[in-house]
Formats: C-alpha cells, structure tokens, sequence
C-alpha cells in the first residue's frame, strides 16, 4: 500500500463518514487539525499512541480530520472551529505552534493535545511546562531550540562557508522568533547569514534560484510543516543548485538530504497519542506535563555528500548517530 493510499485509509475514511451516522455512535470523536496532510507514518504513531491506551479507531473511538491543503496558516482557525463543532472530545494540534494557536483560538475548553516544536510557554500554548494550566498539553520537540546546534554543525561540515542562508515560510507565526535565533547563534560565532522567505512552491524555487545567485554556500532550512510536505521539491532544489543543506528531522535524509539533527518526531506523536487516551479516560490536561524528547539523532547521507564533493570530518562521524549509505 502506498503512502498516500494509506493515510486515507487511517484518517480520510474517518473523515468521510457521514456525520449524520456519526451521531448516532457513542463512541469519543478526535479531532485531527494539521496544515498540510500527515506522512503516513505520523499517522500511524499517533493511532499506536492511542492504542497504548486501549482506544482503536473505528472501534472505540473516531477521528475527524481538518488539513490546510495549500500550507496557509490563515486558514487554521475556520478549520479548528469546524471540529469545534462537532463537539470532538479531545483536538489533536501536530506541527507549527500555529496549529496549537488557532486550536485555542477556537476553544478555551475542548482538551488540546500539541504536537510542534516551539516553546510552548513561549508562544503561549501553556503556563508552565509542569503545570500547564487551561486547556493544552502534549509535546514539544523544542526543534527552534536546535538552530545554534544544527548551525555549529552544518559549519563543521562546510567549513569554508562564508554566508549560509536560512529558510523560513513567512506565514508561520512563529518564524520570526526562529530568525532571532538564528542570527543570535549566527552573531556568537562571527557567521554571515542570509534570511530567504517561501510560503509556496514557487516561492520555494525563487528561494533556491536567489541562494545561487547570492552565492550562499550552505543552508540550514527552518521548521515548518508546510515545508515538510514539499520535502522532495527542496531535497531536489538542494541537489540541483549544488548546496549542503541541514533539515530537522531524519525523514529528509532518508529522502536524499545531506545531514539532520533533531528528535524523532514519530515517536514525539506517538506520546501525543498516549496523552490523549489518557485524556479520553479522564485525566484533564492541566496534570499532564508537556513531555520532551529524551533522544536527538545526527544523520548524515554519505551519497549526497560525497555527489556534493563534501568529505565528512573524521570528529563528526564519531558523533553520528546513523550514516545512510
């Protein structure tokens, strides 16, 4: 079964059912709020998460999902008070702090459990991360965080780099807290950076054509989810214009980028569903501390190096957690 066959098979026949029969179940609706379809491993972890808890989709519990198609954070509050309306019990944030945002935007009351990689006190989604307070919890893969780190290391390995450009989708409400880090982290080791903004496809291949044309000589690529649905697009951006770039996560690695570092995101969503069987049984969110990764995993294409003409230096290979051949 292929990938996209396989997510209509866990959330879009969910989504599909008529709600009219819907009502007629007693079974706790979830909803599923994202801004662009979910891999379909994503998926599967948050349905083992749950299950963990004893809840299986389709038997004991339902999930309505709202992606924005088009990668737009405009219109994530529309779709946020959509599932408000079908009474969901608990609503499921993964992705961009915007997800959360504009799932509390839409109810103060309804459970939410997030999923993204801000700082949750930060952006305002809790009070504290021990007592979150209101009505939100989950999981912060505290990915913005990272930037100094994956920085430091994308200059270990280009260390002739003089200017290296960053990424960012300017709709995320969140990019520009990542852009004052990144210069923060830029400023401390006397590197030049190059901010580009994309919040579509085209804008995507302007990016790359104006990161050529600046000669920027490396490029670290923000977080966002939207980005993560154009992942092959910017993989093959990257190979084309020749640039070593660094990415979040090792799904971008295994799909031909050069390195990675960051938690493993599958196993982040599958805590989120955990926490929100917990909460389908009756524990409220306030008790529930939001939960951090424990592991962070360097990954590194070999491949892709050496076709960029990149020898990895001996020092950081030792700390590589997994190299792709």
């Amino acid at each position: 079964m292929n990938r996209r066959a396989f997510v209509t098979l866990l959330v879009g026949a969910a989504a599909a059912w008529p709600l009219a029969a819907r009502a007629q179940q007693s079974r706790p609706v979830i909803g599923y709020l994202r801004i662009a379809s979910p891999r379909a491993e994503e998926v599967a972890s948050f349905l083992n998460g749950l299950s963990e808890q004893g809840f299986v989709e389709g038997r004991n519990v339902l999930i309505e999902s709202r992606f924005a198609p088009t990668g737009e954070y405009t219109g994530l509050l529309a779709l946020a008070s959509e599932l408000v309306g079908l009474r969901v019990a608990v609503l499921f944030a993964v992705g961009s702090a915007g997800v959360a945002r504009a799932a509390k935007a839409a109810s103060a009351t309804i459970p939410i459990v997030f999923a993204n990689g801000a700082d949750p006190v930060k952006v305002g989604l809790v009070a504290s991360m021990n007592r979150p307070g209101g009505n939100a919890t989950g999981m912060s893969f505290y990915t913005s965080a990272l930037v100094p780190k994956r920085l430091e290391m994308l200059r270990e390995l280009t260390p002739q780099a003089q200017t290296i450009a960053f990424l960012v989708n300017p709709t995320n409400p969140v990019s520009e807290g990542d852009i004052e880090e990144m210069e923060d982290a830029a400023r401390s080791i006397g590197q030049r950076i190059m901010v580009v903004r994309a919040k579509n496809e085209t804008e995507i291949d302007t990016a790359f054509a104006t990161i050529s044309q600046q000669r920027a000589d490396a490029l670290l690529v923000g977080v966002d989810s939207y980005f993560s649905t154009r992942r092959d697009q910017l993989v093959a951006l990257a190979a084309r214009y020749r640039i070593p770039a660094s990415y979040n996560n090792r799904s971008w690695v295994e799909a031909g980028g050069l390195m990675s570092y960051g938690p493993n995101l599958d196993e982040a969503v599958r805590q989120a569903g955990v926490y929100a069987g917990r909460i389908l049984k009756g524990e409220k969110p306030t008790d529930l501390p939001v939960l951090q990764p424990t592991n962070y995993e360097l990954v590194i294409n070999l491949k892709t190096a050496r076709a960029l003409g990149i020898g990895v230096p001996p020092m950081l290979l030792t700390r590589v957690d997994e190299v792709i051949e």
